[in-house]
């Protein structure tokens, strides 16, 4: 059994424009001790399935089906209070925006010490320290002197490392990382995936990693999901999905990368146009109206999911021809 089952989940916004899908019938499977990358154009639902899983949707938002099932139990059904004790401490996520994640009116020491307190019991002498050993591990430089400054002393890519730090210091079950690397430098984004790949192995902890960058999921990912529009298109193990790709949406995610083994004047491949508005997504594949593989009855229904193999399924039309 899987540390965290998703079937067929479903989450949805109601806005002034009607009902937005932000999730539409997204299942996959994480493993302890494995990573599965979670890519896709902005927009097409992979934020909004993590905070489904730690139930952060807010007034507006609402599940409206699916099963999350983490270590054996259904979290949709859980009280709000029983959901606190888990949010932290055995499923953690990295936040997306650096800038708004940390409350502005309490120091870094404070912001960190809570999380201990609340979930470790640790007295404020003990989460202090611990906070400070945190810091360090993701970067910072004299986090003795940090761990008492305010969040907007600190840059961008420095409150990232302290977002990551907060993530990680109840070494949790499960770590949803949504953009981890975002505002940080090449050489402190390859500390951090060391860290978290560090913790994996001491640990097994299991990783959701949300990323534009498929540089970083083909380097640090077990398998792959592609999301578009809502609903999960293609998935596979790292190395085939990146061997053969074969939905047309993968297949140009990837053939916008730049290669430096392809030829000079090789142009970079474009997908044209844009996602659809996720209250009003087109009938039939969503993906048809900018697929140069469409015919005419990917504008009827939703597309079959084809098995190309025991580990690698896409959903397209032409697949299945």
């Amino acid at each position: 059994m899987a540390l965290l089952e998703v079937r067929d989940l479903k989450t949805q916004f109601r806005g002034e424009s009607g009902v937005v899908r932000a999730v539409d019938g997204v299942s996959f499977d994480l493993d302890a001790g494995k990573t599965l990358g979670l890519v896709g154009e902005s927009g097409s639902g992979k934020s909004v399935t993590s905070l489904s899983i730690l139930r952060l949707l807010g007034d507006a938002g609402r599940n409206a089906g699916g099963s999350i099932r983490f270590d054996g139990r259904e979290l949709l059904s859980l009280s709000e209070e029983e959901m606190r004790k888990i949010r932290g401490d055995r499923i953690a996520m990295i936040f997306q925006d650096p800038m708004t994640s940390l409350n502005p009116y309490l120091r870094i020491g404070t912001q960190l010490g809570e999380v201990l307190q609340l979930h470790r019991g640790a007295t404020r002498a003990e989460a202090r320290a611990k906070s400070i050993e945190a810091l360090e591990r993701v970067g910072i430089p004299d986090p003795a002197a940090r761990v008492d400054a305010w969040p907007h002393q600190l840059s961008g890519g420095m409150r990232q490392r302290v977002m990551i730090a907060m993530a990680l210091l109840c070494r949790p079950a499960v770590l949803i990382a949504d953009e981890p690397t975002t505002a940080l430098d090449v050489t402190i984004q390859a500390q951090i995936l060391e860290l978290i790949a560090d913790l994996q192995r001491t640990t097994g902890t299991a990783v959701l990693l949300i990323t534009h960058d498929l540089g970083v999921v083909a380097g640090v990912a077990d398998s792959v999901a592609v999301m578009y529009a809502g609903k999960i298109v293609e998935s596979a193990p790292t190395a085939e999905l990146f061997a053969k790709p074969s939905h047309p949406y993968t297949q140009g995610l990837l053939g916008s990368i730049p290669r430096i083994d392809a030829p000079r004047a090789e142009h970079l491949q474009a997908i044209r146009g844009l996602p659809p508005d996720l209250s009003a997504v087109p009938p039939g594949c969503p993906f048809h109206p900018r697929c140069e593989k469409a015919v005419e009855a990917c504008t009827v229904e939703y597309p079959a999911v084809v098995t190309l193999s025991a580990t690698h399924r896409a959903a397209c039309r032409e697949i299945a021809r």
